[in-house]
């Protein structure tokens, strides 16, 4: 497993207290996808209610709180496929 999505699992397990009401993926394009659920967070790829794609620089400065979730989809910069609410509901966690 690659050290970005090892330090992302980390980053994400602490921010969101180890789990998350509902299944979400982060795909970090060229790196791997960690998934968010009842049962923690983990490095895999499996289907999800709500995924979002973005850049390993830009989910890296979402992680660091150098770019606010909703400010990287609106440039662009971060993409979202499927429920909307539930990807708000995780920046409001991330941002």
């Amino acid at each position: 497993m690659n050290d970005i999505v090892n330090e992302a699992v980390s980053v994400l397990s602490e921010k969101l207290g180890g789990s998350f009401d509902g299944v979400a993926k982060f795909v970090i394009e060229g790196e791997g996808a960690i998934m968010l659920d009842a049962d923690g967070v983990r490095a895999e790829d499996a289907p999800a209610d709500v995924t979002l794609t973005a850049s390993a620089d830009v989910f890296k400065s979402i992680l660091e709180g150098d770019l606010n979730p909703t400010s990287a989809f609106m440039q662009g910069k971060l993409t979202v496929d499927g429920d909307m609410g539930m990807a708000m509901k995780l920046g409001a966690v991330l941002g």
